[in-house]
C-alpha cells in the first residue's frame, strides 16, 4: 500500500529586523520553538538536471542528526508547493561524511552548502498549524520562512493560510529562489533569476 503524498507549501522573505518580526509573530499567537543550526548540502543528480527540473536533494546536519530531503518539482505559481520525502538517516557526528561519500560514489555531484541558523515557532492559523521559521543565512542574511505540510486534498488550503498571514504581517515580494540560488548567484556575480535546486 503507497502511503499518501506529502507536500511542503511555503513562501520565504528577506527582512531588515529578526527582532521586530520575532514581536510580530508572537503578538499573533506563535509559540517559540527552538534555535538550531542547520547544515545542507545539496547534490546535483548524475543522470538529471535539478536545474532544469526545479528538483532537489538535500543532506542536513544538526545536533539532532542526520536527514536526507528530495524535494519535487514546484507545481504553484503563487507559492513554493512541492512534494516533499524526508527520513533520518544517522546521529552519529561521521554519518555525514557516509552518506555524502555514498552519495558521491553512486554519482550525485556535491553543489554547495548553506548553513543557517534557524529560530521556529509554532502557529495556528486560519485553522492549519504552521511552523515559522527566522532564518539567519551565513553569508546571505535574514530572512522570514512561512510553511505548512499538507496532503494532496488539502494544499490549496495551506497555500490560502500563508498568503493570508502574510498579508497580515504585510509582507510583500516573496523570494522564490532558494538559498542555495542566492548564494550561487550571489558568488558568480549574477543579477538575474535563474532556477535550481533548492
Amino acid at each position: 500500500m503507497n502511503s499518501p503524498e506529502t507536500f511542503e507549501v511555503e513562501l520565504k522573505f528577506p527582512i531588515v529586523d529578526a527582532d521586530e518580526m520575532t514581536l510580530q509573530l508572537l503578538a499573533r499567537g506563535a509559540r517559540r520553538g527552538g534555535v538550531v543550526r542547520q547544515s545542507d548540502l545539496y547534490f546535483q543528480h548524475p543522470c538529471r538536471d535539478f536545474r532544469q527540473t526545479h528538483e532537489a536533494l538535500r543532506l542536513r546536519k544538526t545536533v539532532d542528526g542526520l536527514r536526507i530531503t528530495y524535494k519535487g518539482p514546484i507545481i504553484d505559481s503563487r507559492t513554493k508547493m512541492r512534494r516533499e520525502l524526508e527520513l533520518p538517516v544517522g546521529r552519529d557526528p561521521g554519518d555525514f561524511d557516509q552518506f555524502r561519500e555514498l552519495l558521491t560514489i553512486l554519482g550525485f555531484e556535491p553543489v554547495r552548502d548553506v548553513v543557517k541558523t534557524r529560530a521556529i515557532y509554532d502557529l495556528m492559523w486560519e485553522g492549519r498549524q504552521l511552523e515559522l521559521a527566522v532564518d539567519a543565512v551565513d553569508g546571505l542574511g535574514t530572512f522570514l520562512e512561512i510553511e505548512s505540510m499538507a496532503s494532496d486534498s488539502d494544499r490549496d488550503a495551506a497555500r490560502d493560510a500563508i498568503l493570508q498571514l502574510a498579508e497580515k504581517l504585510g509582507l510583500k515580494d516573496p523570494e522564490k529562489r532558494s538559498y542555495l540560488q542566492l548564494l550561487i548567484q550571489q558568488a558568480s556575480g549574477e543579477d538575474s533569476i535563474a532556477t535550481g535546486p533548492g
